[in-house]
């Protein structure tokens, strides 16, 4: 009979566990992983984002600079439709 008693010590009962907060724990640890990966993957800081910003307007106003400008075209003046 002590053995019996003394196996039943031995063994210790694991601690009780919330599935539905231990599965929106893992959730939320998943979701931060994500985050994370994506923050490196897409995040740009400030000065990168304000630097590419310049290039952009500095690119167009040399684009503006070297436009030609289209002479007007003279519309027939038969007043028909050219379909």
């Amino acid at each position: 009979m002590q053995e019996i008693g003394r196996a039943a010590e031995d063994r210790v009962m694991a601690d009780l566990l919330n599935l539905n907060k231990a599965r929106k724990r893992k959730a939320r640890a998943e979701a931060e992983a994500l985050a994370a990966a994506n923050r490196v993957k897409f995040g740009r800081t400030k000065a990168e984002k304000q630097r590419d910003a310049a290039a952009e307007a500095d690119a167009a106003r040399r684009l503006d600079g070297v436009k030609r400008e289209r002479p007007a075209i003279d519309e027939p003046s038969s007043g028909g439709d050219t379909r």
